[in-house]
């Protein structure tokens, strides 16, 4: 097929995804649909106030079996959820189970981990205080939620008895900064080395909408050559970006220019404005900066990126020096951390330095807003507390963020229960188990693969310095 015909329907595609996306909510907002519930006058809910001003609902059945899920919503408006989706909602109260959830403290950042963990135990507490002690709980969250899960699974023994994370945040604040640095940092370096582009310490949300509009344009014009598609194809291989976008085939393992157009794909749908504004969310909770490229070594980056071979292609098929181009962002690396940031992050948005209780992690395998790879660097940091035999962790094969079946939720929450009651993971946890389990409830369809997520390429050999903690 010529270029410019791909290029064309890969343009419709783009602009065809891009309205789903924009009527979708699953990136950065709660579900309109649990928004619009908590206010309704729902058989069975509960609601309150907690003491520092955030709000819980709860949806207790007729028939209630018992557990007791209690939800931690992602990264958005502070409303108060109890469940991923209405979908789930709705099959969950079927099978007897009771719901809840907290909004978070609304007077913080939408980036609410200093207050998340807080109020999800104090909504448990407030919710078993009307409807008794229940036989099991257990935790459930995606996203930023996801991170929030993780922190309960490592703080709750006694208070839940299991949990179960979707699409989580779980390699934390500060290791999300600093890959997203890196990526933005190639961008406003090689694709408009004459401007000075505000990186960090936004002092504004427009500030970073600003940038974000500055980097996006510059992507969307370099597209045009080969030359800027091989470096976009760098930027998006330290932003740990999916070579696998909505609406279209998963290109063949060596189809570099295939992947790069949809990576490109979803720069296109505005990435960008969501990596600058949880930024923006991220400094005003932490109180300053917490990311650093300053002794970044961007060649040894590079080298552990799973994207790596794709680069050097494209370099090459661009007439493009590669070195001289990691050579440059590593001599022009200069952005320093804030040291009392980084502590407070290290503080409240961390997770993984061990477990509790039984963690079953589930994530997509081309996740555009919290990289599959991030499992990976958690999974290192259980294993390295002791805990591993806590933690399984299960991948869909689909595109996008947080883009669970109703049946792939429910059957990940059978087999957390299962482990609950046994003592044991058994096979429950592995893909075959939970496809099985998934297709069994005759819902929406299910599609667990067998997978491995690839390290996450981020600086983990930064060097020590007086801002790190």
């Amino acid at each position: 097929m010529p270029a410019s015909t791909r290029t064309r329907r890969l343009r419709l595609r783009i602009a065809l995804a891009t309205l789903a996306a924009l009527a979708s909510t699953a990136l950065v907002a709660p579900l309109p649909s649990a928004a619009a519930e908590a206010d309704a006058d729902v058989a069975g809910r509960l609601t309150g106030t907690l003491a520092d001003g955030a709000t819980w609902i709860a949806d207790v059945p007729d028939q209630w079996n018992g557990t007791l899920v209690l939800f931690s919503h992602g990264f958005g408006p502070l409303v108060a959820q109890n469940a991923p989706s209405a979908a789930v909602r709705t099959e969950l109260l079927a099978q007897g189970y009771a719901l809840a959830g907290s909004s978070y403290d609304p007077n913080g950042s939408m980036w609410a981990l200093n207050s998340a963990e807080r109020d999800q135990f104090a909504t448990l507490d407030a919710v078993t205080a009307k409807i008794g002690t229940p036989r099991r709980t257990l935790a459930v969250g995606n996203s930023m939620g996801g991170l929030v899960n993780a922190q309960l699974a490592r703080d709750g023994g006694g208070r839940i008895d299991g949990a179960l994370g979707q699409c989580g945040l779980v390699a934390g604040g500060t290791d999300l900064d600093n890959y997203q640095l890196d990526a933005e940092y190639t961008l406003a370096r090689l694709l408009l080395p004459d401007d000075q582009v505000k990186l960090v310490r936004f002092d504004s949300a427009a500030d970073a909408a600003a940038t974000a509009k500055k980097l996006t344009d510059a992507v969307t014009a370099a597209q045009a050559t080969a030359q800027g598609r091989a470096r976009i194809a760098l930027a998006a291989a330290f932003l740990n970006l999916p070579a696998w976008a909505p609406g279209q085939e998963q290109p063949a393992p060596t189809d570099w220019a295939g992947q790069q157009e949809q990576q490109y794909a979803w720069f296109a749908q505005g990435i960008l404005s969501f990596v600058e504004g949880g930024r923006f969310a991220i400094e005003q909770s932490v109180g300053g900066n917490n990311s650093w490229n300053k002794g970044v070594d961007y060649a040894r980056l590079l080298a552990g990126s799973v994207h790596a071979p794709q680069v050097r292609a494209l370099y090459r098929a661009a007439g493009l020096d590669l070195r001289a181009d990691l050579n440059a962002l590593t001599a022009g690396a200069d952005i320093t951390a804030d040291p009392a940031a980084v502590r407070t992050a290290q503080r409240t948005s961390s997770a993984g330095q061990g477990l509790e209780v039984p963690l079953l992690d589930i994530h997509t395998t081309a996740d555009n807003l919290v990289p599959v790879e991030q499992e990976n660097r958690f999974a290192a940091r259980v294993r390295a507390s002791g805990d591993g035999a806590l933690l399984r962790q299960a991948f869909v094969q689909r595109q996008g963020h947080c883009t669970f079946t109703t049946a792939e939720t429910v059957a990940a929450l059978h087999a957390l229960e299962h482990r609950v009651d046994t003592g044991h993971w058994g096979d429950v946890a592995t893909p075959a188990a939970l496809q099985r389990s998934a297709t069994a409830l005759g819902l929406d369809g299910a599609a667990y693969v067998a997978y491995r997520p690839a390290p996450l390429t981020v600086g983990r050999d930064h060097p020590a310095h007086t801002d790190r903690p």
